[in-house]
């Protein structure tokens, strides 16, 4: 990240600060909006008074230096934002946390902002709030993506998306939900919708819906930083420290998922020695906690499952009846368009390829027509029976793909598919 300088404006360039900018809006946004909103639940002004710091800060700072604590120099401008469009309105504003009220932008310190992103996630897993949007919402709310971003994660148009959020942050507003962490029994009722929307986030670092390719790794740090926490309110609580588990597993993967070229190289083609062995570690040892309270759902299936994965360059083979009953065991538990690819995918790598092909077949055009993982593994299944239909499967999965990375490895798929000149 770019060092704080203050004051040294004359060596700055816009460039310098731009990069500044962006690190703060990936690092903070989440944090800056939950204690904007703090005061009087009004998301989508403090999202608009955000939006203007961000752009005061590229106007200022190269002329006065990046301040020494970026973060504080953000939340104030946008605080006095919030301060002047209220007055602007004539709307009396309402009493502000008294830890806002002492903070000043010159002297503060980082640790000195409080983080309470996980008080608005909870908010936004609020009854109240729409079941479908929640998810959304606090992806948006939490860690700044924009309509499309989220739209293209649940299949959605981004400006329906976008209409949407307007109406769940409004009502939001209009239902006076407070912002603080509620008690442990209210917070294990929207425990699942909050675990979800990590778990979304999560996924959209490495499924490139953010856009940048490989996907952001300050994201994924995020999501498992919430994860961290919730664990941390709720350490009885065995889905909270499933996902925790889940996502450590697959960020141990993440040094060997791409080789020097940046090329995407696919789990069963990865180095193990490359894997991080103390995330696997930590891994093992939460799933097997989780275990051990009795409660069996999702996300400890899921973790489960990459846990027989990263056993496989031990053993030297992998243990397909094991992940065979995982899947099954998910399907009870959460079927989902997600599960029922990825149990396709076991049984055809089990060589039951017409199983595999009943499955997608068994499946709504409609709930499959725009989701990538559907087509990749419907071209391994028809390539498998040497169908003709194989080609248009990749095709349509190449055209569904958002990460560069993942579409070059998958055109070279089909160039190996289908020998000779184009």
């Amino acid at each position: 990240m770019t060092t704080a300088r203050a004051g040294s404006a004359t060596s700055l360039g816009k460039d310098d600060v731009a990069e500044t900018v962006v690190e703060r809006a990936r690092a903070s946004y989440g944090r800056l909006i939950a204690l904007l909103s703090a005061r009087d639940g009004d998301i989508a002004a403090s999202e608009d008074a955000l939006s203007e710091a961000f752009a005061a800060a590229l106007r200022a700072w190269p002329r006065t230096g990046i301040p020494a604590n970026p973060d504080a120099w953000l939340l104030t401008t946008a605080r006095n934002q919030l301060r002047n469009a209220y007055r602007h309105e004539t709307v009396k504003l309402k009493a502000i946390d008294e830890i806002l009220i002492r903070m000043d932008a010159s002297d503060a310190k980082p640790a000195t902002i409080p983080d309470m992103r996980l008080a608005l996630m909870f908010v936004c897993a609020h009854p109240a709030i729409q079941e479908d949007m929640r998810t959304p919402l606090m992806l948006q709310t939490i860690l700044g993506l924009d309509a499309g971003q989220i739209g293209s994660a649940f299949l959605v148009s981004p400006t329906t998306m976008g209409q949407r959020l307007v109406r769940a942050k409004a009502k939001i507003k209009l239902a006076g939900i407070g912002f603080a962490l509620p008690d442990r029994d209210v917070m294990a009722e929207r425990l699942d919708d909050v675990l979800s929307a990590i778990y979304a986030a999560f996924g959209t670092v490495w499924d490139g819906v953010d856009g940048d390719g490989g996907g952001q790794p300050s994201l994924a740090g995020e999501a498992i930083f919430l994860a961290r926490l919730i664990v941390s309110l709720l350490p009885g609580e065995p889905e909270a420290l499933g996902l925790l588990a889940l996502m450590l597993y697959i960020e141990a993967r993440r040094p060997a998922r791409a080789g020097p070229d940046g090329a995407f190289i696919p789990l069963r083609e990865q180095d193990a020695r490359l894997w991080r062995r103390d995330l696997i570690l930590e891994a093992e040892a939460i799933l097997t906690h989780a275990g051990a309270l009795g409660r069996v759902g999702r996300f400890q299936l899921e973790a489960a499952i990459q846990s027989v994965h990263v056993q496989t360059p031990v053993t030297g083979s992998v243990n397909w009846a094991a992940l065979r009953s995982l899947h099954e065991l998910l399907l009870q538990h959460r079927p989902s368009i997600g599960a029922f690819v990825s149990y396709a995918a076991v049984l055809l790598g089990m060589g039951l390829v017409e199983a595999a092909r009943e499955v997608l077949d068994s499946l709504e055009p409609s709930d499959v027509a725009h989701y990538q993982p559907y087509w990749v593994t419907r071209h391994a299944v028809l390539a498998a029976t040497q169908d003709g239909e194989a080609e248009a499967a990749l095709k349509r999965a190449v055209g569904l793909t958002r990460n560069t990375s993942v579409c070059a490895y998958l055109l070279a798929q089909a160039r190996r598919d289908r020998p000779g000149p184009p």
